[in-house]
């Protein structure tokens, strides 16, 4: 049963790090898939998991390049996945569970923000495809792995962003209106939220449990496609707001990947290393989940959708 979006008063907070949301949990013997887990967020993912003792398997656009920022840390393996690619998804996917080893925890991390109109091979906009349709089509595919865990996590890095738009269901693609690249991403985005809010109703029954993760406002290369002007515009227009550095911003990615507090939970959206608070449409903070984010019916509309798009379901 899907849990109740509210706080749990963790006992952390916007300034934890993601080796301090871990705890002294001994992860020895689990495996995880983190998405883009060689930069930023998903780097310092990949980093906290890898100290507790598991094995974690990066994906990455470009093997050789996330080599070298993965040097050093145990129990790191690269793959090659590019979620815009369903080829390469299925390749990848075919890959681990060709494997036989159990997915204890998949970090749906790797995302694009604000690019210019781009369609996939399909003609789906870049960012609905990359952001949700890819991790869709990735966790469909690993669904094997992740039952065989027999007590698994999947965590769907959503944002903040999510405040900006919904899920237009009479045209997700931009088809039809103007391309706006800040409310493809905002949908992008609550698409990320209204997945996990989905697969966790389809996944408990085998002990796959699901959360959607605002990480706070990091300064990434997920800015790449921004000129600069445009990247210090947004950065006057959120003076005041607290920063995080990448360890912290990674910090409710592995708690909500790992820690025992959310043992038997699911199906929430959470930030700061806590469960989030749901807000009203008209709020003006920037905390808290919007309403269209937790929506049972956008989920399972927009998870219908997802199935035809893909041409994929999840196997019972």
């Amino acid at each position: 049963m899907r849990s109740k979006q509210a706080p749990i008063h963790s006992g952390y907070g916007e300034q934890t790090t993601a080796r301090e949301a871990l705890g002294n949990l001994d992860l020895g013997g689990a495996i995880a898939i983190v998405s883009g887990g060689h930069a930023g967020i998903g780097l310092e993912t990949t980093r906290a998991l890898s100290g507790g003792g598991a094995t974690v398997i990066v994906g990455a656009r470009t093997v050789e390049a996330a080599r070298a920022p993965l040097a050093g840390i145990a129990r790191v393996e690269v793959d090659r996945l590019d979620l815009l690619d369903p080829a390469s998804i299925d390749a990848f996917a075919g890959r681990f569970v060709a494997s036989g080893r159990p997915l204890h925890m998949l970090v749906n991390n790797a995302g694009i923000m604000a690019p210019p109109l781009v369609r996939d091979s399909r003609g789906f906009e870049s960012q609905l495809a990359t952001n949700h349709l890819g991790h869709f089509q990735l966790t469909a595919r690993l669904w094997p792995a992740l039952r065989r865990a027999k007590g698994a996590r999947v965590v769907s890095l959503s944002s903040r962003g999510h405040s900006r738009a919904g899920i237009d269901f009479e045209d997700p693609h931009f088809e039809r209106r103007p391309y706006d690249k800040w409310r493809a991403y905002g949908q992008s985005k609550t698409a990320n939220a209204l997945f996990a809010l989905a697969l966790d109703t389809r996944g408990e029954p085998d002990r796959v449990r699901t959360f959607a993760v605002h990480p706070g406002a990091v300064v990434t290369e997920l800015m790449r496609f921004m000129p600069q002007d445009e990247i210090d515009g947004l950065l006057t227009r959120l003076a005041g707001t607290t920063f995080k550095t990448p360890a912290q911003g990674a910090a409710t990615s592995v708690w909500c990947a790992a820690s025992t507090q959310l043992e038997g939970m699911g199906g929430v959206y959470c930030e700061d290393v806590d469960i989030a608070v749901p807000v009203d449409a008209e709020a003006t903070t920037l905390t808290g989940v919007r309403p269209w984010a937790i929506d049972p019916a956008a989920a399972e509309r927009l998870w219908t959708l997802s199935e035809g798009w893909t041409g994929l379901r999840f196997n019972p």
